[in-house]
């Protein structure tokens, strides 16, 4: 019996699926987000120079970009409840394995399969979505689903210091892992693929299973690739500034470090609030037209870096700091509900993982880039227009993305929506 998307539309188990998803999300972000405030603990523990624990995080990036791209392959090959539960449970296991460990070296290869494992989250998690939700409904599903990184962040930020305040940096390692491990069992039996999604396997033309799903959909596929290229370019601004503006407004008009860092907190809280709130504008007035809205978005966000170089004022900081933070994530966001609607459900995870692990690429090259360009001018001015450089190239090519619309579907996914059938 074939699932119409009005059937969909009624589902209730469907906001179980988004909060399981959700929930995973959150605590991937909270492992990854405790070395934070643990840094430090852990390197007078380990005895690690300040100087060299950036050594650790660039261990799990390098992990976790990695599995972005496998995690999409393996929720087409295996399935996402598989690829989500194993992710969150291996992730678990290794954060308990690095909150025991006593020496340095082991311990940066822990956390690079911390990030091996936690990256594949993302892209199975988009993929369970998008097979319960229909596409004119991503932007707001999309948007929840992607404020776990800011949540996950506070949590990290806000429990951490007094766990090691309380007993140990350790401690903090062991509980987290234990409540993922624990979640991801939970998941396990809780979660099932939904009606709008393509089975994880798939027959060829001559009815023999194929474990890997079908590249050429991906690789051909031109507006992906275009997404890709575009949402490096947002990534780079995004990161960028996360990473760089509180040392930037430090240095560079000596701001004190608690006003910087509060500027910051503001451009998180308007970036929370601003992932769900222009998803659900984009699903109720720009359905079919999300890429008109990203434009403006890039556009207003590159914009506004470089407004953001150019201020003089504490008051001013604040009050642009709010509009990024509004518009920011906001582009990003709809960029990743707009890659399911591109490309057929049989390889959505796919997709999903590959985009990721591209724009990943770009937070993880403009901290340097950006670093050399102040060292090098000397100029706030500069390094925000550095920044600014990646929103603006994405906006302009995102002009030439077409979108699927309304009787000329691009994709199964799509076609099922039009005729009323999957």
């Amino acid at each position: 019996m074939s699932t119409t998307p009005a059937h969909v539309a009624v589902s209730k188990y469907r906001w179980i699926v988004l909060f399981a998803c959700w929930a995973s999300f959150t605590l991937t972000s909270i492992d990854r987000s405790t070395w934070g405030p643990a840094s430090v603990f852990v390197g007078e523990g380990l005895g690690v120079p300040l100087a060299s624990l950036g050594a650790f995080a660039t261990a799990y990036y390098i992990g976790y970009v990695i599995s972005n791209a496998v995690g999409g392959v393996l929720s087409d090959a295996i399935g996402s409840r598989r690829t989500l539960t194993a992710s969150l449970f291996g992730a678990g296991v290794l954060m308990v394995v690095f909150g025991s460990t006593s020496s340095a070296a082991v311990g940066i290869a822990v956390q690079a399969l911390v990030g091996l494992f936690a990256g594949a989250d993302y892209a199975a998690g988009i993929r369970l979505i998008t097979s319960w939700f229909r596409p004119n409904e991503l932007g707001l599903v999309m948007g929840v689903f992607l404020t776990a990184t800011s949540i996950g962040l506070g949590i990290a930020n806000a429990v951490v210091p007094s766990l090691i305040a309380w007993h140990s940096w350790e401690t903090s390692y062991h509980l987290f892992g234990a409540i993922s491990i624990g979640f991801s069992v939970v998941l396990f039996f809780v979660l099932k693929p939904g009606p709008l999604g393509a089975p994880p396997v798939v027959r060829n033309s001559s009815t023999r299973r194929r474990f890997l799903p079908d590249f050429s959909l991906i690789l051909r596929n031109r507006n992906l690739l275009v997404v890709s290229v575009a949402g490096f370019g947002g990534f780079w601004g995004v990161y960028g500034f996360v990473t760089w503006a509180n040392a930037l407004m430090i240095k560079g008009h000596h701001i004190p470090s608690k006003t910087a860092g509060l500027v910051i907190v503001i451009f998180s809280i308007m970036a929370a609030v601003s992932k769900p709130l222009l998803g659900f504008i984009a699903d109720k007035f720009f359905p079919r037209r999300r890429k008109l809205l990203i434009i403006v978005l890039l556009g207003v966000y590159g914009l506004g870096l470089v407004a953001f170089g150019s201020l003089g004022t504490t008051a001013s900081f604040f009050w642009v700091g709010a509009l990024l933070g509004l518009v920011a994530y906001a582009a990003t966001t709809l960029m990743v509900a707009l890659v399911p609607t591109l490309v057929p459900a049989t390889v959505t995870g796919t997709a999903a993982g590959a985009t990721n692990a591209f724009w990943q690429l770009g937070s993880t090259i403009v901290p340097v880039v950006v670093g050399a360009v102040f060292a090098g001018t000397g100029s706030f001015l500069a390094a925000f227009s550095t920044l600014a450089a990646g929103p603006l190239v994405g906006m302009l090519l995102m002009f030439g993305i077409s979108e699927p619309r309304r009787g000329t579907p691009s994709t199964p996914r799509a076609a099922a929506l039009v005729d009323g059938k999957q």
